[in-house]
């Protein structure tokens, strides 16, 4: 996309802004946006958290619904860059329909160690891929007039302490796995922001680290964007602005702003180092077409041919699906000729879609797995639903049975205003409040209405957030006190657990009155003011072994069992790690009773990241469908049925267990987190490991058989040939790795690295082939001496293949194509 020669309008604005509007610039003003500048015909630029979605302004929630893509394990996972360039154009929709001009997506990170609670937010295991997905996610963004924000710039790979880790990451490995997905995306798709993350690294916090942020970032790559904080990752004034930093969010109380126009006055910063980073500001202000005198660097007429968003997200997800295990030709389920099919778990009926924190949409529905069967099926196909099992033993926030409303008084009891809530859930910033109630008057916030239970039983009910608050259910009260976040992160008030508050008998059918009062509702950490509590409840307890009972005689009375296991937002959600890998609940003993009952039985994992699967080889079929987004249901039962290929390929590696992972740890000892592997992660990693994975980085089967049968490598270009050996169409992925047969001395290297990869397709018995350009970068390694990239000077071997441990085609480079 060709640039726009900005310079002269943003000269010229810039020459008309005083000190304290230029710092004014740089900061927040509030969770979201940057303030007007109308002197010089600015418009405040909004920006929105992702990436699976555009979330829009103040905290997000039912009420302002949104499209949901799958997760981005789930677009890695089909090794197709076109395909994320199509989500970020269909996001991009999004955003301009929401009027947002920046979105906080992608995140780049790598997935380190199968711990990290935010894996199912970062793409994949190996840079390069990572790299591929995201330039193609932020080409779709921008070529469609909103910019992308690259993140967390550089070494989040990980949720414990990040707001104070020091991660102590080799320089090889630095350049060679974290910093390379930044560096190509940057080089390729040319990102319009940057986000700087909350850890530190090798020392400095990320924000204020000048060697990264303008030595590498802008001084080496040419970076000409704007860096902004993750939010409430700038601390200090002097340093962030000296090390780099544009824009410290959220405001309206941040280290820049007042703060940084007093430390020009005083002589710690000079007023060039402000005029730089209001240059970046307003050249993305440009782009996206706020800044009075430019044009915008996309047109809306430049903008690609809108999309179905809705259909979209159906074939993304079933694109994203991968079978990692098929004994018996166990799918497609032929449902042409009747028969009968068992659907059971929890997650069958109201599954995991997306992952939790920041991460997190509210679109209009969500197809569920059982839905989508219902729907999917031949009338003459008896399909049967048993729950098994409930994994999520936690409170959820009071949803369809509740008729609530909130009505928010001042000291004087006068209602602000009075407007009924989709759910328990109250997430509104200081300048949203509903019916544009005034947040300095805010005295009390009450939520009320009526809960009608499904169930007869003991029903627990609890409470999340701040403030004093009073739960009271058909008379009585439940609980009466102040309550405070459990953890000093600030997504802990937005994403954390409900606490039980208290159980009370309730017939099924018969509404009961419901309120919860809070009496202290301002929260506020650090410049984040708002109102941030919920109501929560469960259904009475279910009795596991009844339910064991009526899911095995399900299985064993159905032709097919399919059984739909996940994670919890208690599992995988922003904010912290992981502790194990094992599924919640009961799910293993479920899946063994029913595979035990019936042989031919299916496990769906709704998961965004690898589980143990203990049950692996019990069972006639695997299939993983990450958090497949709002249309997930309806993709699964196309891909079951055999409508659509599950066309994804595993983006990370799975273990058996965790103790088999060769990288697993994530906390950090005395504030440090070493990354004592150096360049041996994922699979990486696996080839030096004595034990294998349960599934290896790149595996995934389709409905049909591929032989392959032939491999030219002439220069950097390598040409694989493979046959369609199955009965029909169907696409398969060619990975391409590169071998050093002589190394660099003193350099050790992995046995073989990804250095290309593309999808063919083709019909039954045709014979195609495929193309991949091999990068200069493969045949590097980092020299830390040097400071540079140093290529072996002896020859390569370049091997093909499914994954990267199946790589049944070889062949011999001659020394010089690297060099």
């Amino acid at each position: 996309m060709d640039t726009p020669d900005y310079a002269p309008v943003i000269e010229a604005a810039l020459a008309r802004l005083d000190l304290d509007a230029k710092c004014r610039l740089l900061a927040g003003q509030d969770l979201w946006t940057l303030p007007a500048l109308p002197e010089i015909g600015l418009g405040s630029l909004v920006m929105s958290d992702g990436p699976i979605g555009v979330r829009g302004g103040g905290l997000g929630g039912a009420e302002d619904p949104s499209l949901a893509l799958p997760s981005p394990t789930a677009l890695a996972a089909t090794w197709e860059p076109a395909l994320a360039r199509r989500a970020g154009r269909v996001l991009a929709q999004e955003a301009h329909r929401k009027g947002v001009h920046v979105l906080l997506a992608p995140t780049v990170n790598l997935h380190r160690s199968p711990l990290g609670g935010r894996h199912f937010e970062s793409y994949s295991e190996d840079p390069l891929l990572t790299a591929l997905i995201g330039a193609g996610y932020v080409t779709g963004l921008q070529e469609s007039g909103v910019a992308a924000t690259v993140k967390h710039f550089v070494a989040n790979d990980a949720e414990t302490d990040r707001f104070t880790v020091d991660n102590q990451v080799p320089e090889r490995a630095l350049r060679e796995l974290y910093l390379a997905p930044f560096e190509q995306i940057i080089e390729s798709a040319h990102p319009w922001a940057v986000m700087s993350a909350y850890n530190a690294v090798n020392g400095p916090t990320m924000t204020e680290h000048r060697p990264l942020q303008i030595g590498v970032l802008r001084e080496e790559w040419g970076y000409d964007g704007v860096v902004v904080s993750d939010w409430l990752a700038a601390r200090d004034t002097v340093a962030a602005v000296e090390g780099g930093l544009d824009v410290a969010m959220p405001g309206p109380d941040t280290v820049f702003g007042p703060a940084l126009a007093a430390a020009v006055r005083d002589g710690r910063v000079g007023e060039a180092t402000v005029d730089t980073a209001v240059r970046h500001v307003l050249l993305l202000a440009a782009r996206v077409g706020i800044l009075a005198g430019a044009e915008p660097a996309v047109a809306p007429e430049q903008r690609p041919t809108p999309e179905d968003g809705t259909a979209f997200a159906r074939e993304l997800a079933a694109r994203s699906f991968v079978l990692v295990r098929n004994e018996r030709q166990a799918l497609p389920i032929d449902a042409a000729s009747g028969g009968s099919i068992a659907l059971i778990g929890r997650a069958a009926h109201d599954p995991r879609f997306r992952g939790g924190g920041s991460a997190a949409v509210y679109p209009v529905h969500v197809v569920s797995p059982l839905e989508g069967l219902r729907a999917a099926l031949p009338e003459d196909v008896t399909l049967t639903y048993a729950l098994g099992t409930d994994p999520d033993v936690e409170l959820d926030t009071a949803g369809a049975s509740f008729a609530l409303r909130a009505v928010l008084c001042d000291g004087d009891g006068t209602v602000l205003a009075d407007e009924p809530v989709p759910t328990g859930k109250l997430r509104w910033v200081a300048s949203e409040l509903p019916g544009g109630a005034d947040y300095d008057a805010l005295a009390t916030v009450e939520l009320t209405g009526t809960f009608t239970p499904e169930q007869s039983g003991a029903h627990r009910f609890g409470t999340h957030g701040v403030g004093a608050l009073r739960l009271t259910v058909d008379g009585t009260v439940l609980h009466d006190g102040l309550a405070a976040p459990v953890d000093t992160d600030p997504i802990d008030a937005v994403t954390g657990r409900a606490v039980p508050r208290g159980t009370i008998e309730l017939k099924a059918g018969q509404p009961v009155r419901v309120s919860l009062l809070n009496t202290a509702p301002k929260a506020s950490y650090g410049p984040m003011r708002g109102v941030l509590f919920s109501l929560a409840h469960s259904e009475p307890e279910p009795d596991d072994d009844a339910l064991f009972a009526e899911a095995v005689a399900a299985a064993r009375a159905a032709d097919v069992a399919v059984v739909v296991v996940a994670t919890t937002e208690r599992v995988e959600s922003e904010g912290f790690d992981r502790a194990d890998l094992r599924l919640p609940g009961r799910q293993d003993e479920l899946v063994a009773r029913v595979a035990a009952a019936n042989p031919h039985t299916v496990v769906v994992v709704n998961s965004g990241s690898p589980v143990e699967m203990p049950w692996r080889e019990q069972v006639a079929a695997v299939l993983l469908s990450w958090f497949p987004g709002q249309e997930g249901g309806a993709a699964l039962a196309r891909v079951l049925l055999g409508l659509s290929e599950p066309g994804g390929r595993l983006p990370t590696s799975w273990p058996v267990r965790l103790a088999d992972a060769p990288v697993s740890q994530v906390t950090p000892e005395d504030g440090v987190l070493r990354y004592e592997e150096g360049v041996f992660i994922g699979y990486r990693a696996w080839q030096r490991h004595d034990l294998a994975p349960a599934y290896p980085f790149g595996h995934g089967l389709g409905y049909t058989d591929w032989a392959y049968e032939g491999l030219e490598a002439v220069g950097r270009t390598v040409t694989v040939r493979l046959r369609n050996t199955g009965t029909r169409t169907g696409r398969e992925v060619v990975q391409v790795y590169l071998a050093g047969t002589d190394a660099l001395a003193g350099v050790e290297r992995p046995t073989h690295w990804l250095a290309g990869f593309a999808s063919v397709v083709a019909g039954p018995g045709e014979t195609v082939a495929a193309e991949v350009v091999l990068p200069e970068r493969a045949f590097q390694t980092w020299d830390a001496t040097a400071g540079t990239w140093a290529t072996a000077p002896g020859g390569y071997r370049v091997l093909a293949g499914r994954s990267a441990t199946d790589l049944p085609l070889a062949t011999d480079l001659p020394p010089a194509t690297g060099l």
